[in-house]
């Protein structure tokens, strides 16, 4: 939900991110699809290892405040929805293309601007790594656990990761940086 909603925020904004004026060509998206990419595999690769070493919710200590567990979320960010019948797998993976199909074209028009495509290239890569555990395993791999004493913040993942800085990328951009104004 929380691509969505900043899709939308983007999207709707006066600085025109449809704009194809902001472009640099094919050449350019196509290396911005190799970091998505590159980041893709370094979540599933992730995702993997946890899969296969450990056991659902066995929990090994990294730091007083840090932990790897290996859970599995069939919902959405902080577990929204996951304990439904199993609707929601197709619903948030149908949100999910969406996503990322909106992502594609505002990262083909908006290339010049190395910043924003840089956080349009965070969360496509987060949207897409959490689609393939959705669609291949019916629910997302979730690993990182951050606690403190009786704290504890819901796990999350390599993608979970991108799509909150490539989210924070973008609000920085819209709220922060001034862009030149076209004739």
């Amino acid at each position: 939900m929380v691509v969505a909603s900043v899709i939308y925020l983007v999207a709707a904004s006066k600085d025109g991110m449809f704009s194809p004026s902001r472009s640099l060509g094919a050449r350019t998206f196509i290396r911005w699809l190799a970091l998505t990419l590159i980041i893709v595999c370094l979540d599933q690769y992730t995702k993997r290892i946890i899969i296969e070493t450990m056991g659902p919710f066995d929990v090994k200590d990294v730091f007083p405040f840090l932990a790897i567990v290996f859970t599995m979320n069939p919902g959405a960010a902080f577990s929204f929805l996951a304990e439904a019948s199993g609707w929601q797998r197709w619903f948030f993976s149908i949100v999910a293309i969406v996503a990322v199909v909106l992502l594609l074209i505002m990262l083909y028009r908006n290339t010049k601007d190395r910043l924003l495509s840089f956080g349009f290239v965070l969360i496509l890569a987060g949207a897409i790594g959490n689609l393939i555990d959705r669609i291949m395993l019916g629910a997302v791999v979730d690993f990182i656990l951050i606690y403190w004493r009786d704290f504890r913040w819901p796990a999350f993942n390599v993608a979970d990761s991108c799509i909150t800085i490539g989210a924070g990328i973008l609000l920085f951009d819209g709220l922060f940086r001034k862009r030149v104004e076209r004739a």
